[in-house]
C-alpha cells in the first residue's frame, strides 16, 4: 500500500505557500532500484522528495525539471528528474558509497554530496530554451542548499526541511518527509517571524511520521495554528520512463561504426538505465537489425 502523498496549501491567511511530502515508499523504491548505501539512501531520498515537491507545480505533462548536485563528495554527482504530479527518478554516481556517522551521530549526507561544487536546476517548460538556475553548494545537506538556491537564483526566500530515517541494521527506509514554506511578496514581517519560530519544530516531521502519524495529522499539529488550508494533493512516485524502444533509439544514434564495433567485439550488448537500474539485453541478431536501421536512416558518422 502506498501512503506517500504531496500536500499543497496555504498558511497565515494565504500569505505563505506550503508544500509537504511523505515519501517513505518513494525513497525505499529508489534504495532498492540502486542498492543504495545507508547514507546514499538519505541523500538521494532528500533530493528526490524535494524534486517531487517542486514538480507538482509543473503545469504540463510535457514539462520537467532536472536537479544536479555536482559536488566533491564520496558518491559523486546526484541527479534527479521530476515530471508533473510528483513523478521522479534519480541516481548517484557511486550508490554504494558509505561513510561513518558524523559528529552528531547522524548519516553524513554532506560527506557523500560534498561541501564544494555546484547545484543546477533545469526547468524545461516546453519553451524554446530551458531555464537554468545555478549556485554554489552551501553544505551538501540538500535542504539548506535548496533554501540558498531559491534565494540566490529565484529571489524566493524559503524554509526547506528534508528528512530520511533509515534502519541501522537493514538500511530500509523507516520514514521520509519534506516541507517547503515560501512566503508570498505581500507576506508581512509578523508572519515571517511566526514561520521562523516554527523552524525548530518542523524538524520533528519525519519522526512524527515514523511514530505513526499521517502527513495530514503531523501538519495539523505543527502548523494548524497558522491557519493551515490544504488546497491540493498528489501521489509522488519513483518511476522511470525508460523503455526498450528508447534504448534501441539510443543504440541507433551511436552510428554505424560503434554498432559494428560492438557486434564484432562482444556479439551482444547489455545496457543499464542509470535512473532506475533496469537492464536491457540485445543479442547479436538484434544488434544487426539495429545496424541496418542505422544505415538506412543515415547515422551520424555517415553524414
Amino acid at each position: 500500500m502506498n501512503n506517500d502523498i504531496v500536500i499543497r496549501g496555504l498558511l497565515l491567511w494565504g500569505s505563505v505557500n506550503m508544500t509537504a511530502i511523505s515519501g517513505k515508499k518513494l525513497v525505499e523504491d529508489a534504495r532498492k532500484a540502486h542498492s543504495l548505501s545507508h547514507v546514499c539512501t538519505a541523500a538521494l531520498g532528500r533530493l528526490l522528495m524535494q524534486t517531487a515537491m517542486m514538480s507538482v507545480q509543473l503545469k504540463s505533462e510535457m514539462d520537467n525539471l532536472t536537479v544536479i548536485f555536482d559536488g566533491d563528495g564520496a558518491a559523486g554527482r546526484f541527479v534527479a528528474v521530476g515530471h508533473s504530479g510528483g513523478v521522479v527518478k534519480g541516481y548517484t554516481d557511486r550508490p554504494s558509497a558509505e561513510l561513518p556517522l558524523n559528529e552528531n551521530g547522524k548519516l553524513d549526507v554532506s560527506g557523500v554530496v560534498g561541501k564544494n561544487g555546484e547545484m543546477r536546476v533545469i526547468r524545461d517548460l516546453s519553451l524554446k530554451e530551458p531555464y537554468v538556475g545555478r549556485c554554489a553548494i552551501t553544505d551538501g545537506e540538500i535542504a539548506n542548499d535548496f533554501a540558498n538556491y531559491f534565494v540566490v537564483s529565484e529571489q524566493q526566500p524559503s524554509l526547506v526541511y528534508l528528512g530520511v530515517r533509515v534502519d541501522p541494521a537493514t538500511g530500509e527506509v523507516r520514514a521520509a518527509s519534506g516541507l517547503m514554506l515560501q512566503p508570498l511578496p505581500f507576506c508581512p514581517d509578523s508572519d515571517l517571524a511566526a514561520l521562523e519560530n516554527k523552524a525548530g519544530e518542523i524538524t520533528k516531521l519525519t519522526r512524527m511520521l515514523e511514530d505513526g502519524m499521517t502527513l495530514e495529522e503531523a501538519l495539523e499539529k505543527l502548523l494548524g495554528e497558522l491557519d493551515l488550508e490544504i488546497t491540493e494533493t498528489a501521489e509522488p512516485v519513483f518511476k522511470c520512463d525508460c523503455s526498450r524502444e528508447k534504448i534501441e533509439s539510443a543504440l541507433i544514434s551511436l552510428g554505424r561504426e560503434e554498432l559494428e564495433d560492438m557486434i564484432e567485439k562482444d556479439g551482444k550488448a547489455e545496457l543499464v538505465c542509470r535512473f532506475c537500474g533496469s537492464k536491457y539485453d540485445f543479442t547479436g541478431e538484434e544488434l544487426n537489425a539495429l545496424l541496418k536501421e542505422a544505415k538506412g536512416s543515415g547515422s551520424k558518422d555517415e553524414r
